[in-house]
């Protein structure tokens, strides 16, 4: 069974969202990051990663298909029940980084929250079929080494 038939099998969005997590926390260790976790559920990051002494917070995301062929979408805002109705919230000035995991291809991404888009973002893995490059966020840029080698040189 391929991850992204596990995913599926798994059904509550709840769990898959702990199961992300922890794939990303491996990946960061694998790569002898630093990883810490906040004791408290409510705070907008999911995972603090220390990288050449810098902390950053990290929200971590699933990504699936996007619209379009060749990409993967994950959302970049929160929400949840309340008496009220819904709740939506950005994480602007909350987060450094989106941790993304793309379950189709198993690639992890670290995206800055200034290159995310206010309610989703796309991740391109394949060139659009209208061929259109620009305003492009190509998964190269994003790989979690990519981001990685930036911040640990920088």
């Amino acid at each position: 069974m391929s991850r992204f038939e596990q995913y599926d099998s798994l059904g509550e969005p709840q769990k898959r969202g702990q199961a992300t997590e922890a794939i990303v926390t491996a990946e960061l260790l694998a790569r002898d990051v630093s990883v810490l976790t906040p004791a408290y559920d409510n705070d907008p990051y999911d995972l603090v990663a220390r990288i050449d002494g810098e902390f950053y917070r990290l929200q971590v995301k699933t990504a699936y298909d996007g619209k379009n062929d060749g990409a993967v979408e994950f959302r970049t805002r929160s929400v949840w029940t309340k008496s009220e109705g819904y709740e939506r919230a950005g994480y602007d000035g909350k987060i450094d980084y989106f941790a993304v995991l793309n379950v189709r291809t198993e690639d992890v991404y670290l995206v800055p929250i200034e290159d995310a888009g206010a309610a989703a973002t796309t991740i391109r893995y394949e060139p659009a079929a209208n061929n259109n490059r620009t305003n492009i966020n190509w998964h190269e840029e994003y790989r979690i080494d990519t981001v990685l080698s930036r911040l640990q040189s920088g």
